[in-house]
């Protein structure tokens, strides 16, 4: 069996045998992921299984034959992950309903998918098209692999171990079956990894659909819709991948919390104590700016993205002129500027609050 050109009878032979993580000495056996949670500051922690060299090798290996076993079957409704597709065209596709007339949205979102794959329903889906045992063992290996925290292994018992390369994968197997029961039903739907819009005409339909498709998710594939932050509503006031519709044509249009986001980093990279160099700052900006750009630039509500442009040139001027200090009006009469308007300039810009 090859699969892009990988050897994948000989790997996996030796996968199975030994997949050591370098990071875990004294320890035998399948690696332990070590999860980075201790690094990041927040209320709710997720970990995340980073794989070393040897592992992410071995799980782009398991991942390229997966996918070309699954990927003709997936559904054409499923976006993540896969070859060809993208975010973009799922969020085309919601648009593209509600201007056929389904004007509310059923916003599903599984609680802590990633942490709560049942392992067992998962090695079933994939004996239905892998026959493969020695492929199957290594997965169920990395499934059962377990976390390091603080120094000790824990098991894991359910869940796929984000931060490589096979769980996109492993995920959309799992939700594949949903995909399916969504298209049996025949409503129109799109669904990047664990988000899934769900349309239908009217806000009856829609509760009715929140409740089937709750109970379907909960029985077959034993997971959770979280109901904090699912909801049946018009598509204006719900986001998807980042974007949102206006009420008035379904243009799309950036979400606030998006922007939100942007401002959030726009204000870290320019935040005075970090004491970086202006040409430092501006490399960083330039990198944020164009990935940003990239991504919310297919927007057709453009007056957010003027406002904004307008928002992080001023927090670039107030960044220099905090560097220039006191010396900010000799500093703009150096560069041509007049005495006049160097001193109005130096004075707004001292104003309490203009920056």
């Amino acid at each position: 069996m090859k699969s892009n050109g990988i050897a994948s009878d000989n790997l996996l032979k030796q996968a199975a045998a030994w997949p050591q993580d370098e990071s875990v000495t004294g320890h035998g056996g399948p690696p332990a992921s070590i999860p980075p949670s201790a690094l990041l500051e927040r209320a709710l922690e997720r970990p995340l299984g980073i794989p070393t060299v040897v592992d992410r090798f071995i799980q782009q290996a398991i991942a390229q034959i997966i996918s070309a076993e699954w990927e003709p079957h997936f559904h054409p409704s499923s976006y993540g992950f896969r070859p060809g597709r993208s975010a973009h065209q799922a969020v085309r596709q919601v648009q593209a309903d509600i201007r056929a007339g389904y004007a509310w949205v059923v916003d599903t979102d599984i609680e802590a998918f990633f942490d709560r794959v049942n392992h067992d329903r998962l090695m079933v889906r994939l004996k239905q098209r892998t026959n493969d045992p020695a492929l199957l063992r290594l997965i169920n290996r990395y499934l059962k692999v377990g976390v390091s925290v603080d120094g000790s292994v824990q098991a894991t018992t359910q869940g796929v171990p984000q931060g490589g390369p096979l769980s996109p994968v492993l995920a959309n197997v799992v939700l594949d079956e949903l995909d399916w029961e969504l298209e049996r039903r025949g409503h129109r739907f799109a669904r990047y990894a664990d988000d899934c819009n769900i349309m239908v005409r009217s806000q009856h339909a829609g509760e009715r659909v929140m409740a089937s498709v709750t109970r379907f998710v909960s029985d077959t594939l034993r997971l959770t819709v979280n109901p904090l932050k699912s909801a049946v509503d018009r598509p204006a006031r719900r986001k998807f991948l980042g974007f949102t519709v206006s009420r008035n044509g379904a243009r799309l249009k950036v979400a606030d919390k998006a922007i939100d986001k942007f401002k959030d980093r726009i204000r870290e990279l320019t935040r005075r104590t970090r004491g970086h160099r202006l040409a430092d700052i501006v490399a960083e900006l330039r990198i944020t700016l164009l990935g940003w750009k990239a991504y919310f630039g297919s927007a057709e509500v453009l007056s957010p993205l003027r406002d904004i442009d307008t928002w992080w040139r001023r927090k670039l001027r107030c960044t220099i002129w905090k560097q220039w200090g006191r010396s900010g009006d000799r500093q703009l009469r150096k560069r041509g500027v007049s005495v006049r308007e160097a001193w109005n300039t130096s004075k707004a810009h001292t104003a309490r609050g203009a920056c």
